[in-house]
């Protein structure tokens, strides 16, 4: 083959490859918009937007070296998706947090637990001392936590929650759980809302089929002469077994077993999508019944500029986006990518500073975001 021919056409492999990832990036960052009922498969995309970002600027570099002009496929991609990266990485090179918030502002914690390690509070019980000692080293005035296994009524419980109320000094709580779902004799398993402030109403919306993922709730709390309504919520877990996620740390096609694995693996994530499109529409809906200014606290299960992260963060501002830095991760495995937890408030808040909290005390990360109601 002649080395002219053979440079045209690798120059037109890297071209139409460039347009391709570029056209598909821009469908992950704009995943939100596409209903997941018609359009699941664009959920991968949204998941894999990072990569395919990362993949855009390495096309840039390689472009600025061998013809510079066809940088322009990546940039005009990445400048047209300009708002929706931002939301997976702020323009942002930094960002401070000060341990001691100022007078007026509301600190906000959001943490999926991961049952504060009941399973090991026999082998290891500095584990949950840790946990405890975290929050009340930053003092959240509201701590939202999903994946809580506790008991109210059982003094001699594990997990008992007015010993949580009285160590961290909260006012009040807010506990959501299906008691068909229980963890064990004594504790059940939901979500949870503590309150510094006094909490004026109590909230717990279920659907069918009534399994954890379709339950959420809300608490109205008291702040001065302000209410606002907090929403703690746990979208539809994507439930990977042991053997789906050492399929991902190490995939292959090689045999039987590895068709089976990728099969579930996409049926599994097929059927997030499918779940949370329809419980963050259920959430968005109570929202908007608010009479007062919401914040709206969780693990989304599901990443920025997904269908179920745009749904519910529709007019209102992401702390994470507002004042965080990098790529703010909050789920330990599987990916360094994955910002699944989120902190959003409404327009009537301005975001003041924002913290993650990089420490496996269980597989989330804790997040933090100070701030203050605009009059």
């Amino acid at each position: 083959m002649p080395k002219s021919l053979f440079r045209r056409l690798t120059k037109k492999f890297f071209i139409i490859s460039n347009i391709i990832l570029a056209v598909l990036f821009l469908l992950g960052c704009y995943g939100g918009l596409f209903n997941p009922q018609r359009w699941w498969p664009i959920g991968f995309l949204t998941l894999g937007a990072f990569y395919l970002l990362a993949v855009l600027l390495l096309f840039i570099f390689f472009w600025l070296f061998v013809k510079a002009r066809w940088s322009l496929i990546s940039v005009i991609a990445i400048l047209l998706a300009y708002k929706p990266v931002s939301n997976i990485v702020p323009f942002r090179l930094s960002s401070s947090f000060e341990k001691q918030k100022k007078a007026n502002s509301l600190r906000i914690m959001s943490w999926n637990v991961e049952h504060f390690d009941i399973l090991e509070h026999k082998s290891h019980p500095e584990k949950k001392q840790e946990m405890l000692n975290l929050i009340k080293e930053y003092q959240p005035d509201i701590a939202v936590f999903q994946e809580m296994v506790g008991s109210e009524n059982i003094p001699g419980a594990i997990n008992y929650i007015p010993d949580f109320v009285q160590q961290e000094q909260f006012r009040g709580y807010h506990y959501s759980y299906n008691p068909k779902l229980d963890f064990d004799g004594d504790h059940h398993f939901g979500i949870i809302t503590f309150s510094r402030y006094p909490i004026i109403n109590k909230q717990t919306v279920q659907f069918y089929p009534y399994d954890y993922n379709s339950i959420f709730q809300y608490t109205d709390i008291v702040k001065d002469a302000d209410t606002l309504r907090v929403f703690n919520i746990h979208l539809q877990s994507l439930k990977f077994s042991n053997s789906n996620l050492e399929y991902i740390d190490k995939p292959g096609i090689n045999d039987e077993g590895d068709l089976k694995e990728s099969k579930s693996i996409i049926s599994k994530l097929k059927k997030g999508f499918l779940k949370r499109k329809i419980q963050s529409e259920r959430i968005k809906e109570e929202m908007e019944k608010s009479p007062y200014p919401v914040i709206v606290c969780g693990d989304f299960n599901d990443l920025p500029n997904s269908y179920a992260y745009s749904t519910i963060g529709k007019g209102m501002k992401n702390a994470f986006a507002e004042k965080g830095s990098g790529i703010g991760r909050t789920f330990s495995g599987i990916s360094p990518a994955l910002r699944i937890d989120n902190i959003f408030v409404a327009h009537q808040f301005a975001v003041e500073q924002f913290l993650r909290i990089p420490k496996k005390l269980s597989d989330h990360f804790p997040i933090f975001a100070d701030v203050q109601f605009k009059k």
